[in-house]
């Protein structure tokens, strides 16, 4: 009796409807979330910041008050394509990459001041 109950007993188990197995669609919709979500939190704020970053470099001049990557503060003598000379005292001089200088002194202070 017991062995005709366990026999029936997974016949039905086995009889029973499967799961079905998602599809691939199914399967990657939590990655397609995760993408739009890093993309619109972190991607795209970053993009933008180095767009603004870049027009910023383009806009440099002779005369500016910079303030370098490193947090050397100056005075820009001298713009190429690729490098800026900096004066950072009195007959001191430095020359860097355009790409070092991280903001100019108004926008610093102003940004301070908030």
């Amino acid at each position: 009796m017991l062995f005709g109950l366990l026999v029936s007993t997974a016949y039905a188990q086995s009889a029973a409807p499967a799961g079905g197995a998602p599809s691939t669609f199914e399967m990657f919709v939590p990655f397609i979330f995760i993408f739009v979500i890093f993309y619109f939190l972190i991607i795209r704020p970053q993009s933008k910041r180095q767009k603004e970053h870049q027009k910023f470099l383009t806009e440099l001049k002779r005369g500016d008050e910079v303030i370098t990557a490193s947090g050397i503060l100056g005075r820009i003598e001298g713009i190429t394509d690729q490098f800026v000379t900096v004066e950072i005292a009195d007959g001191v001089k430095v020359k860097m990459l355009r790409t070092q200088i991280a903001t100019t002194q108004k926008a610093a202070t102003a940004e301070e001041k908030k």
